[in-house]
């Protein structure tokens, strides 16, 4: 998923949100609204980890750092600003303290998730740079044996 997608995402569910409070639901009744939110600004936040440091390959084929970077920002402000509506509410309706639950809640789920579902890419990441770099290296054996053969066949040899 890419930061662009992910925001899409929790907008989607942010907006939903809002037009429910405002008509007067409980947010109680939005948990799996909250549940997208949360899911789409926690991928988003990994996608912006991940670009710190990115794949050797993501690295040579994407786009500019600057394109990325001005997204990831533009991104991220609208990000917390809809974090930042959400904690209000919350705090406001239930209490602070309210917040800091949903904090802990967050926090034993990102650690779950972290250890199951973003595991996965990186798997991928290793299999992408396993697959390039035996792949070089099968390239490289082959011109070795090709010069070898070569040499070989001048000298007289074969």
């Amino acid at each position: 998923m890419d930061p662009v997608s992910c925001v899409a995402l929790a907008t989607g569910a942010y907006k939903t949100l809002k037009a429910a409070i405002s008509t007067g639901k409980d947010i109680q009744e939005m948990g799996n609204t909250i549940a997208t939110w949360g899911q789409a600004f926690s991928d988003f936040n990994r996608l912006e980890e991940r670009q710190k440091n990115p794949p050797w390959w993501e690295k040579t084929f994407k786009g500019s750092d600057e394109e990325t970077a001005i997204l990831i920002w533009n991104q991220k402000r609208k990000m917390e600003q809809m974090r930042k509506e959400i904690k209000d509410h919350i705090s406001f309706i239930y209490g602070p303290s309210a917040w800091d639950e949903v904090l802990r809640i967050e926090a034993e789920q990102r650690r779950i998730r972290k250890e199951a579902a973003y595991k996965k890419q990186e798997f991928i990441d290793n299999c992408i740079n396993w697959a390039v770099g035996l792949l070089a290296f099968a390239v490289g054996g082959v011109l070795l044996v090709a010069a070898i053969y070569i040499v070989g066949k001048a000298r007289g040899r074969w």
